[in-house]
């Protein structure tokens, strides 16, 4: 049935590609299905990307949905690096299933918040599955601050326009934004 679908292709992209904040591409083409499936790891963009276009191909309606977080157990060098622990254009998963559109983040792996000790983002077709508001041991963990909308298409340009006024040094290559860090040892992050 389509929830069994919707929610084994939430996993697959959940689990099957690493997070990692500090894979951020400024080139379009790897904003591609395609190319974030061959992805070992990746961000929550790329990855809302992927899990929509799955979802589409197998006739779920779906589409694009952004926030700003506030992620409060950001690691100091990410936060530093990026001068912020606002995370702007959170990507995320819309997608309707039985006339209701439900919302999903495929961001964080699972070894990723076992690691971290926080609560697993889990989907069952039937609520939504964004990310909690605290973590395992009742820390202060996600903030949504601001609804940016839903899309059809990825808005890249105006994300990049966003990411150049919140992560200045980031787009330059000076932050996190396509440093190439292979690892997330140090940064619990969306």
């Amino acid at each position: 049935d389509r929830r069994a679908v919707a929610v084994a292709l939430f996993n697959a992209v959940r689990d099957g590609i690493r997070y990692d904040p500090y894979r951020v591409s400024h080139d379009p083409a790897d904003f591609r299905a395609s190319a974030v499936a061959q992805s070992s790891s990746n961000w929550c963009v790329p990855k809302a990307v992927l899990y929509t276009a799955a979802l589409r191909h197998v006739g779920i309606p779906a589409r694009l949905g952004f926030a700003d977080v506030r992620n409060h157990l950001t690691s100091a060098k990410l936060s530093e690096s990026m001068g912020t622990d606002l995370f702007a254009w959170h990507g995320y998963t819309e997608l309707d299933l039985d006339g209701r559109w439900l919302k999903a983040s495929t961001a964080f792996n699972i070894e990723l918040c076992r690691k971290f000790g926080t609560k697993v983002l889990e989907f069952d077709g039937e609520h939504d599955a964004l990310m909690h508001p605290y973590d395992e041991a009742g820390n202060r963990h996600m903030e949504y601050v601001r609804q940016r909308g839903t899309f059809e298409d990825l808005p890249l340009d105006e994300i990049f326009a966003t990411f150049a006024e919140v992560y200045p040094s980031s787009m330059t290559g000076g932050g996190a934004a396509g440093s190439g860090a292979d690892g997330v040892d140090d940064a619990f992050t969306l």
